[in-house]
């Protein structure tokens, strides 16, 4: 991705999309006093979200005792209650369902692909579903302290679990969740731990398997993923073609450096009790009020917040292509390779050919 001189100041970046991550599945209600639980308390989380300011809501759903869902009737029925309480916003489901364990000794485990793949099949139908790149460890107690995390049930009861947890997410499974995706016009939202991952993304684009916008992620959290080094995120930054819509999200309480980073640089954020529950070091803090540090903090670099239908804008929610040449044209990525000399092979040519 290309900076020019002028890509700091804030007439020439897009208003900024909070993305919020409210419904902690990687938490149980016990752990905080800000994990909702119930329908009414899920969907008045997300009002007071929107209200706060964040325009994208990643979503999990809670089973009336607390745990996390994997039924997706109940999840039919919080899209449905959404749509009407909270219409603008973007609904992004969480592509694990939950990746909460389910008992002390389990490792944390996804659900097979086939139950995977029929979030294509939601109704209503959300805006987005995540999708992790390739299968990774996902040990985020590598970066958790027992500061961040001790009294919770992440810590006290499945610090063990987490510290195993990895996600599955092979070639076959991606190119079919990315085609039943599109399929039901829902955008494919890439949660890339890496740079090595993002190049998947590329290939797997060069290769006619996505053809959509390219809206990620970097989930720096560590443990199989980049950590909270700011040369890992401009090299990342580095590797993105240069339309991408790109949120930076952290884990715990980095989030905020990162963040602050990111809305200097254009880019997009993502804040909420999935990821952090602090503010300063030993106070909580809500998802509401880390979205409105995330607003002040855009404010007082004269940075505007986007309103719902800017968000729908800068995401391209409902768009997608219709080859692989339009999609590496329209993400800012070089054409493909090919037989015949010209522009789409200059890199591969003979220096004397150029002259």
């Amino acid at each position: 991705m290309q900076f020019f001189d002028e890509s700091l100041l804030p007439e020439n970046q897009d208003p900024l999309v909070i993305q919020v991550a409210p419904y902690a599945p990687s938490f149980m209600p016990e752990d905080s006093d800000d994990i909702p639980v119930s329908y009414a308390e899920q969907v008045q989380k997300a009002v007071d979200c929107y209200n706060a300011g964040a325009t994208v809501l990643h979503l999990h759903v809670r089973e009336p005792d607390g745990s996390g869902s994997k039924d997706l009737d109940r999840f039919n029925e919080m899209i449905d209650r959404l749509r009407t309480a909270v219409p603008d916003m973007v609904l992004q489901v969480g592509g694990s369902i939950s990746f909460a364990p389910k008992s002390e000794s389990a490792a944390a485990e996804w659900l097979d692909d086939d139950t995977r793949h029929m979030l294509a099949e939601l109704k209503p139908t959300p805006d987005q579903v995540t999708l992790a790149v390739n299968t990774n460890q996902m040990n985020v107690m590598e970066l958790i302290t027992e500061d961040d995390a001790k009294g919770t049930t992440m810590w006290d009861v499945y610090r063990e679990a987490y510290t195993e947890m990895y996600y599955d997410a092979g070639p076959k499974f991606m190119k079919e969740h990315m085609k039943r995706l599109t399929a039901a016009g829902i955008q494919t939202h890439f949660q890339v731990g890496c740079a090595r991952d993002l190049e998947t993304v590329e290939r797997l684009v060069r290769s006619g398997h996505y053809m959509g916008p390219l809206v990620c992620n970097w989930v720096a959290i560590g443990g199989g993923h980049d950590g909270p080094n700011p040369r890992n995120l401009m090299e990342f930054v580095n590797r993105l073609p240069q339309n991408a819509v790109f949120t930076v999200e952290g884990l715990m309480r980095n989030v905020y450096p990162l963040c602050t980073m990111g809305i200097a640089m254009g880019f997009h954020v993502r804040v909420g009790q999935e990821d952090n529950m602090w503010g300063r070091k030993g106070e909580r803090a809500t998802s509401v009020q880390q979205i409105e540090k995330m607003v002040r903090i855009s404010e007082e670099l004269y940075r505007p917040i986007a309103t719902a239908d800017e968000a729908r804008r800068i995401y391209k929610i409902g768009t997608f292509y219709g080859s692989v040449e339009e999609t590496l044209r329209e993400n800012g990525w070089l054409p493909n390779r090919n037989t015949n000399f010209g522009v789409a092979n200059m890199r591969s040519a003979p220096l004397g050919a150029l002259v």
